[in-house]
């Protein structure tokens, strides 16, 4: 579209947004009818440990999303010259699982208990043996058992629970309301009702401990929607929590609330069975879209839902590249010390090429990246560590290379039991994230790890946020399209993609770190017995 066809569509309304909040960026994208991001706006933030939990607050969120908004708003106005008042569709998505919840008048009864939490054992243990079906420590109702179990004053006082995308959703409609996506890391989903599983929540209401309270599970869930269903319109009050100039008119209509995996599923095409692909960031996790039924539960296989309502068999870690970023950090601040001033690309792309020159095995140095704890490994808290041993090939290229193999070694260990134990195969396998904007370098090491093509696309790095405007545009769809049609027709008609194959040299030398990494994981848990929280 030229300039003058994107500015009448801004004035039209023609236009659809996407917000996602990320573990470490809360991102806005503007789309056109074509697809392409036409504008966008970001806002950083960190979850903080407080008082033994990882946490946002809730003021945060707002101001995130306010600024993210408003350089949105400013960035379409210098590029376009036309103000932002009229938006055709909006989708809010978000870190999946966590705990939020709220009373009858609608008050926060505990803070934001987010993914990253590994304090549900006893919950999700029990729950699991008793569904027969795996309930992570991270999902909504592990942390409602919990809270249950813990004998935590608010339960009595729960009215609702959501996931961050859905509270979101809630105020900026009125809708109490979920993708079917997120859903499905609330609660176990029923593939032919595209609902919770009824028989489960029958057992989940006669636990002893949950009959208890006056309040019943049927009516604390958010609905489930699946996506292209309309989930409300923005309302004015929505409309100025939003855009607090007040430009923003009301009646958006706005489609399911989703996670962030369902937005990665979106944003690489793979939604269609046996495709698959894997987001990474501060956390990690692989998708692959399931043609038939696991053989077993396994505790470290998530099933999950793609955004129209197929099973989906995910691998979750809660560390990827919070160590990368804390480690690059050191080199930034290194480089300034000598007077030369870096951008963030040009820090990551100088770190990432120097580990082409490592050893295949990273000369045997290991790392533990795990700010928090590991429930792949079975590692309870975080205690970033790096180990070597005195003959160890201790080089900048071998360092560097070692972050990288460890910010996806959970990963590996969780995908070799989909590969081993379940003989799982995807036609296509497609990576995104901010760790692939530097060319090739991860990419490689993602297809050494796992010993199979990694596929990146041209809008990796835009991941959500773009994923999340193109389910909110499918809304709008007038053709009748299935999801996985209008991908494939109207969205990816022409899509732009890089393909690398594992090389034999990389898959054995990562074959001989994850040997060293495994071996080694009894140190990281004496780092967590022995070294306490300052």
């Amino acid at each position: 579209m030229s300039l003058i066809e994107i500015a009448e569509a801004i004035q039209k309304g023609h236009v659809s947004l996407g917000i996602e909040l990320g573990s470490t960026q809360i991102k806005s994208v503007l789309i056109a009818d074509d697809f392409n991001t036409i504008a966008s706006g970001y806002y950083t933030w960190e979850n903080q440990y407080k008082n033994g939990i990882w946490t946002y607050s809730l003021e945060q969120v707002w101001e995130g999303i306010r600024t993210s908004y408003k350089q949105l708003a400013a960035d379409v106005y210098s590029k376009y010259h036309q103000p932002l008042i009229k938006i055709g569709t909006i989708g809010v998505s978000a870190m999946m699982h966590g705990y939020l919840v709220f009373s009858q008048d609608g008050n926060l009864l505990t803070p934001f208990r987010t993914w990253r939490n590994n304090i549900t054992g006893p919950a999700a243990d029990e729950l699991t043996s008793l569904f027969k079906f795996n309930i992570p420590q991270r999902w909504c109702i592990a942390h409602l058992y919990q809270a249950i179990l813990n004998k935590e004053p608010h339960v009595r006082q729960i009215r609702f629970i959501t996931t961050l995308a859905g509270y979101v959703h809630w105020k900026l409609t009125g809708e109490k309301v979920l993708g079917i996506g997120d859903a499905s890391g609330v609660f176990p989903i029923d593939e032919k009702t595209c609902s919770y599983v009824e028989p489960l929540l029958q057992q989940f209401s006669q636990l002893p401990e949950v009959k208890k309270y006056s309040w019943n599970i049927h009516d604390i869930l958010p609905k489930v929607l699946k996506a292209g269903e309309i989930a409300g319109r923005l309302s004015a009050k929505g409309a100025k929590l939003l855009d607090i100039s007040g430009r923003l008119d009301a009646g958006s209509v706005m489609a399911p609330p989703e996670g962030d995996a369902g937005t990665g599923m979106a944003a690489t095409n793979s939604i269609r069975k046996k495709t698959g692909n894997i987001s990474v960031g501060t956390s990690a996790f692989s998708m692959i879209v399931l043609d038939k039924p696991l053989k077993q539960v396994h505790r470290d296989i998530d099933i999950v839902m793609t955004p129209d309502g197929s099973p989906v068999a995910m691998v979750h870690v809660n560390n990827c590249s919070s160590d990368i970023n804390a480690w690059a950090e050191i080199f930034r601040q290194f480089a300034d010390r000598l007077g030369v001033n870096l951008t963030a690309d040009e820090l990551y792309e100088a770190l990432f090429l120097v580990s082409a020159k490592a050893s295949p095995d990273a000369g045997g140095l290991i790392n533990y990246g795990y700010l928090s704890g590991e429930n792949i490994t079975k590692i309870s808290a975080g205690r970033p560590l790096f180990v070597r041993t005195a003959n160890c090939e201790f080089t900048l290229g071998n360092f560097i290379l070692t972050q990288l193999y460890a910010a996806f070694a959970p990963l590996k260990i969780g995908m070799d039991i989909l590969i081993n134990k379940e003989q799982i195969e995807t036609e296509v396998l497609i990576a995104q994230g901010g760790l692939f904007k530097t060319p090739v370098i991860a990419q490689q090491i993602l297809a050494n790890a796992l010993n199979t093509p990694i596929t990146v696309m041209k809008t990796a790095s835009q991941g959500g946020p773009w994923g999340m405007a193109v389910l909110a545009a499918y809304v709008k769809e007038t053709d009748n399209m299935d999801l996985c049609d209008f991908l494939d027709k109207k969205v990816f008609k022409f899509p732009e993609t890089f393909t690398l194959s594992p090389e034999p040299i990389g898959v054995t030398g990562y074959k001989k770190f994850i040997t060293g990494y495994e071996d080694g994981l009894a140190v990281e848990e004496a780092a967590v017995d022995n070294i306490s929280e300052r």
